[in-house]
């Protein structure tokens, strides 16, 4: 199985920006890392009117779009997947980040904004391996500024050495 650590936190908490700024430091230190992005909404990736679609609608199971530069698949689903079940859609990497899903038991740092007027996950989450935040909270985590990326990234690089 893949290594794969959750980026939690509430909505407008800075999950997504934290992700994007970490990607290309990941990538500089010589990491290949996918990302997972769970929504609780219906999602349309395809566009009405497209062949895609159109294949999609008619019945077909998946359809894949095919570019030089990259690929789309889009299929149904009767239920959401498991973890294990996206895990096997993507290519082998170094490191799968997974935004949301807090829920299921695996590491994850926590992004607090105080702004977002929300409580703290870890006081209640036993898997919360670090806090990236913009106040300091009261608990022997690791703690980093929401910008401190380069702190963030070695704490990332660091555990998956340790966790090899």
């Amino acid at each position: 199985m893949q290594k794969v650590l959750g980026i939690a936190g509430w909505s407008g908490s800075g999950k997504t920006t934290l992700i994007s700024a970490l990607l290309p430091t990941l990538a500089a230190r010589g990491l290949r890392v996918s990302v997972i992005k769970h929504s609780h909404h219906d999602i349309e990736l395809d566009v009405p009117g497209k062949d895609s679609h159109r294949h999609r609608s008619n019945g077909a199971h998946e359809v894949m779009v095919v570019s030089p530069y990259r690929f789309g698949l889009f299929a149904e689903t009767a239920e959401g997947l498991t973890l294990d079940e996206q895990l096997s859609r993507l290519a082998p990497v170094d490191l799968v980040l997974l935004e949301g899903q807090k829920t299921l038991p695996l590491p994850r740092i926590e992004v607090h904004r105080a702004a977002c007027n929300k409580p703290w996950l870890f006081p209640q989450d036993p898997f919360i391996i670090a806090l990236a935040t913009d106040v300091a909270a009261d608990s022997a985590l690791p703690q980093y500024p929401l910008d401190d990326v380069a702190g963030i990234a070695d704490f990332i690089v660091n555990w998956l050495k340790d966790s090899a």
